[in-house]
């Protein structure tokens, strides 16, 4: 449902001539220089006890270095959370200010916002607007080339780009935002670019009043400007999900194939089709933790579990990143990138190039290829350091190679940058583009503060100088659960290094990996050990301490402690 208020006094009404002619004033006209400011209030979505709103704001007076809006509601609406502006509410009387990035305001410029908010009865739209004090015209809705109170125009849709990153801003999501800056000290982050994880199909419209994914594109058109913008978003909701991990469990069973194409993926596409965002750069994450997951803990291994198996036989993790990359590749302004695990996971022998092998069968699954994959990311959610200085895989001691130390315990690799590098090459190989792309997700992989070595470790054993080296200073590397000393990492960066496209916060900083105990929800999220600070393990982190977080929320939940810890520990230092 959209509803906007439509009346444009001075571009609809006749004025009076000099000479005492009816004149009709039309948008585009310099009489519209009578008309000091209009405002284009658009009821998005309304389901009858709350409501999404758009608001662009015309200024044809003299340019701004900052501005305010106000209303009043006739009713009981209250605003609950706001984006692209600083809402604020006392009673009936809305005041909307500008945020950092957006107080420039010039002459015939707009800038848009919007927010949600709560309602009992009716929610009729206000009918008049000030912009800093001076009372502004509404515009009619009709959305003309010309029309004053038409939206800022989302671009030219253009060829697809080598790397989407280059050149653009990404999208700052204003729902994290605010958390983050809500925390003390949190402002010196709070501008940054993070994920949207669309997690389950509630999450596509807005789940528990949150935005849902046209907000969150109005939002980025809003950010945009003039200038190109990336929205980064994780598509995460495979039937069966995460095979390996209570935590991240799904909504959907292993078997619900067809629910996951038609109203997960299908109307996910539909939105991303839309015209309206042909000028963003949408990059999608695709299905974190999956196909990895058919490599690894599946068959005779010791770290396998039933449910992979069960994944493995019935296909329909490969089916399902298939379709997905199908539909999503198939809009021109779409960069999928498909989940890669992390070097602590995948860079064995034993597992690194089948699942090459594997990430290929899936890209040419469901009617999807290799030309619906823009690149891979690595680390996603994870913790394992971008570039380890204090040894090299090519290191000895005492007459024993590094990959002979238990940390390392027979890796090729010994961090991020290096596996995603090689692992670029590896899927070159069997048959994707010579030009993808990866991505290395930084959010918390700085393991700076006090236990940061700043040399190697003493040479007395492999074991001493390894460990007492590394920057990555988790018990063991097959912990993933919240973890104790973590760090925010390197910033997002374009570019950085060759074969990378950025380095990204696709995990956001402060969202729980579990809950430490049992929590019961509605959201398909069970309780698993690995989040539990006094479990001891099992195979896949070779029975050592969970090195997890007390008092952890559910995943996806804000969780303070854990976003204090990653600012105090962030390397580069904040």
């Amino acid at each position: 449902m959209s509803r906007s208020r439509t009346a444009v006094l001075a571009a609809l009404a006749l004025v009076a001539g000099a000479s005492g002619t009816a004149l009709a004033v039309v948008p585009g006209d310099p009489g519209l220089a009578a008309i000091p400011c209009s405002v284009d209030y658009k009821v998005q979505n309304d389901w009858g006890t709350g409501f999404t709103t758009a608001v662009t704001v015309t200024n044809n007076s003299t340019a701004k270095s900052s501005w305010s809006v106000k209303w009043a509601y006739a009713g009981t609406q209250k605003v609950t959370n706001a984006w692209n502006a600083k809402v604020t509410q006392s009673g009936t009387a809305v005041t909307a200010a500008n945020e950092s990035y957006n107080g420039t305001l010039a002459t015939g410029g707009s800038v848009s916002f919007g927010f949600q908010g709560t309602y009992t009865g009716t929610n009729a739209i206000p009918t008049a607007f000030t912009l800093d004090g001076v009372t502004c015209n509404v515009d009619s809705g009709t959305g003309g080339p010309t029309d004053p109170g038409t939206p800022t125009d989302p671009g030219t849709p253009s060829a697809k780009v080598d790397n989407p990153y280059a050149g653009a801003k990404v999208y700052v999501n204003p729902e994290w935002s605010a958390k983050a800056a809500a925390e003390t000290g949190g402002s010196r982050i709070s501008n940054q670019p993070t994920g949207v994880w669309l997690d389950r199909i509630a999450a596509i419209n807005g789940a528990n009043g949150g935005m849902g994914l046209r907000a969150h594109l109005d939002a980025a058109l809003a950010q945009k400007g003039s200038g190109e913008e990336v929205v980064q978003l994780v598509v995460y909701d495979l039937p069966g999900r995460d095979c390996s991990a209570l935590a991240s469990n799904g909504e959907l069973g292993p078997t619900e194939i067809d629910k996951y194409k038609t109203q997960f993926i299908d109307p996910i596409s539909t939105i991303l089709a839309d015209s309206k965002y042909a000028g963003l750069r949408i990059v999608t994450t695709i299905e974190i933790d999956s196909l990895p997951n058919l490599v690894t803990n599946t068959g005779s291994r010791a770290t396998a579990t039933p449910a992979c198996d069960t994944m493995l036989a019935n296909g329909n993790y490969v089916k399902g990143v298939g379709y997905a990359l199908h539909k999503l590749g198939a809009i021109p302004n779409v960069y999928n990138y498909i989940d890669a695990g992390h070097h602590g996971w995948l860079g064995w022998d034993d597992n690194f190039a089948p699942s090459a092998t594997l990430f290929k069968q899936a890209a040419t699954a469901e009617g999807a290829t290799v030309n619906d994959v823009h690149g891979f990311i690595t680390n996603t959610a994870n913790y394992s350091a971008l570039k380890e200085n204090n040894f090299t895989i090519n290191d000895s001691v005492a007459g024993k190679s590094v990959r002979e130390s238990k940390w390392v315990d027979w890796n090729r690799y010994v961090d991020e940058l290096s596996y995603a590098q090689a692992f670029r090459t590896q899927l070159v190989s069997v048959g994707f583009n010579s030009g993808i792309g990866m991505l290395i997700d930084t959010s918390r992989n700085g393991w700076g503060g006090t236990a940061r070595p700043t040399g190697p470790g003493a040479t007395t054993s492999v074991d001493t100088y390894v460990n007492g080296g590394r920057y990555d200073r988790r018990i063991h590397i097959g912990n993933w659960c919240n973890q104790s000393g973590a760090g925010l990492g390197e910033r997002p960066k374009t570019a950085p290094a060759t074969g990378i496209d950025a380095y990204v916060w696709m995990k956001p900083p402060g969202e729980s990996d579990g809950s430490s105990s049992a929590i019961s929800n509605d959201e398909g999220k069970g309780f698993d050990r690995m989040c539990d600070p006094t479990y001891t393990g099992n195979p896949r982190n070779g029975n050592s301490m969970s090195g997890a977080l007390p008092n952890a929320p559910l995943s996806g939940h804000w969780f303070s402690a854990q976003f204090q810890q990653l600012m105090q520990n962030a390397y580069p230092p904040l």
